[in-house]
């Protein structure tokens, strides 16, 4: 097969167009351009009447000290780029492109009728721990560099920001570094300009956990954190507590185990009161380490019971969230299995007993360009409508590949791959491949990544699965089913 082609005009207009949310998918704003907002914080703005989003900006060439970048939505869905909202300026002792510019955060200072900027601002070697400030009239910016500091004379790191909304008060989250001496998180408060920081609130002690953000119900405040795995996701944990100040319960995993939270880490949570229902989103990050730039948003419903005082973030492919109702609902798809006799496996492809899988059958050794799995018989809606398609998968990289070690944790000394790499071609239309990357999951865990095809319209089309060069090997994962869904409701 031919290495992968750029995606066509019309389907990049499709994803710009986008109204369903599509945790792993690629994003691309309204110019048709691959979102890049990472690790970042949503404002909802009442004057504007948007969502405003503010994120790191990476590219290829920048993958650090890009800047960060703003984005404006109605919907939650489509985004419309205005630029870098904070700009590296060359030579700057704090925000030059040589600098970290991480997990920035945005809020509106009532007593100075401007907004403010907040980030965790470094050097390379992250060697200065201190917390950026920038300010400007408008939200969109661009934001002036006033300040970097040391909070209260800490360090700071991976930085978070919560605006409570009974007091409208504003608390820093900032986990100390990774020495000895550190390895805490930090509330503090923000005065009332939120310009400089107050006090400390509480400490969560030597958890040594990172990305802190906070979601706020009627009854509760639940503090989500990361371990610190660098771009290796992990089992994210969430606390909870009646009051900022405390006491916070013991940490329980918002995700089922060894999913490591749906191959993401957290960053933000968002709460949309609507009309109808109050919806809490996940905001995470799906890193990819090889291409950091291109690395994934996994944005998720989460499931709040205060009576049990639990948190739980719900996995859907494909849902559609109404912002001014607060309502969602999942999109529901037709399912193609590896088990079935439509799936026909090529080469060294075959079907394995698996006690994990549907219907106790998954498809592996898809090893190559020759050794495929082709769905067949599956419906389309017509080209000139886009579907996600959902990819359920297992990668079990932990268990070694040819002569390079396994992934880590789960055998020593292992290097971690993040992801596998496969080919999918869409009725044998080979001058169009497509590259579906499949992170790293667990033995017997099966998740799901997307890709946006053009299918005919009827029951004639086929997906072919082949492996595809990653940099180590030509593996495919092996492929547990398909999920096809519908395209986007005309009139949204």
């Amino acid at each position: 097969m031919r290495g992968p082609r750029l995606l066509t005009t019309l389907l990049l207009a499709a994803l710009a167009g986008a109204k369903y949310i599509v945790p792993g998918g690629r994003w691309y704003d309204t110019d048709g351009n691959l979102i890049s907002a990472h690790a970042g914080g949503i404002v909802a703005d009442k004057e504007s009447d948007k969502f405003w989003w503010f994120g790191e900006y990476k590219t290829e060439s920048h993958p650090e000290g890009g800047g960060v970048s703003v984005y404006s939505s109605s919907d939650l869905a489509t985004w419309e780029y205005h630029g870098l909202a904070l700009a590296p300026i060359e030579g700057h002792e704090i925000i030059s492109p040589r600098h970290i510019i991480q997990r920035p955060k945005v809020v509106y200072s009532k007593a100075s009728n401007e907004y403010h900027m907040w980030w965790h601002a470094d050097n390379s070697s992250y060697g200065l721990l201190l917390q950026g400030f920038a300010r400007s009239p408008n939200i969109s910016g661009p934001y002036e560099f006033v300040s970097a500091t040391a909070p209260l004379g800490n360090w700071s790191q991976d930085f978070g920001l919560f605006t409570d909304r009974n007091t409208g008060k504003s608390y820093a989250l900032y986990s100390n570094g990774d020495r000895a001496e550190g390895r805490d998180v930090y509330i503090s408060s923000y005065n009332d300009g939120v310009s400089a920081l107050d006090s400390v609130v509480y400490r969560f002690n030597k958890f040594d956990l990172e990305a802190p953000t906070i979601v706020q119900t009627d009854r509760s405040y639940y503090a989500l954190m990361s371990h610190k795995t660098g771009y290796r996701p992990n089992n994210v944990v969430a606390f909870r507590a009646d009051s900022l100040e405390g006491p916070w319960s013991q940490p329980f995993m918002v995700a089922p185990p060894n999913t490591r939270t749906f191959n993401s880490q957290s960053g933000f949570t968002l709460r949309i009161d609507g009309t109808k229902k109050t919806t809490y989103l996940y905001i995470g990050d799906q890193w990819d380490s090889n291409s950091i730039w291109e690395s994934r948003y996994i944005w998720l419903p989460m499931t709040i019971d205060d009576n049990k005082r639990t948190l739980q973030l719900e996995w859907h492919d494909v849902y559609d969230l109404d912002v001014k109702t607060g309502e969602w609902a999942p999109v529901r798809g037709t399912t193609y299995y590896a088990a079935s006799n439509h799936a026909r496996t090529s080469g060294t492809a075959f079907k394995q007993e698996a006690n994990f899988a549907s219907y106790g059958t998954i498809a592996t050794g898809i090893y190559g360009n020759d050794s495929t799995v082709t769905f067949e018989g599956v419906e389309g809606a017509g080209e000139a409508q886009p579907q996600w398609v959902s990819f359920y998968y297992q990668n079990t990289d932990d268990m070694g590949f040819g002569d390079q070690p396994g992934g880590t944790p789960d055998r020593i000394g292992g290097a971690w791959q993040l992801r596998r790499i496969a080919s999918v071609v869409v009725n044998g239309d080979v001058e169009n491949v497509q590259t579906l990357y499949q992170r790293d999951t667990h033995k017997g865990v099966i998740l799901s990544t997307p890709l946006l095809l053009r299918l005919r319209k009827g029951h004639n089309n086929t997906i072919a699965v082949g492996g595809l060069y990653n940099g180590f090997d030509v593996k495919g994962a092996d492929l547990d089913r398909i999920v096809v869904y519908p395209p986007e409701r005309e009139g949204r």
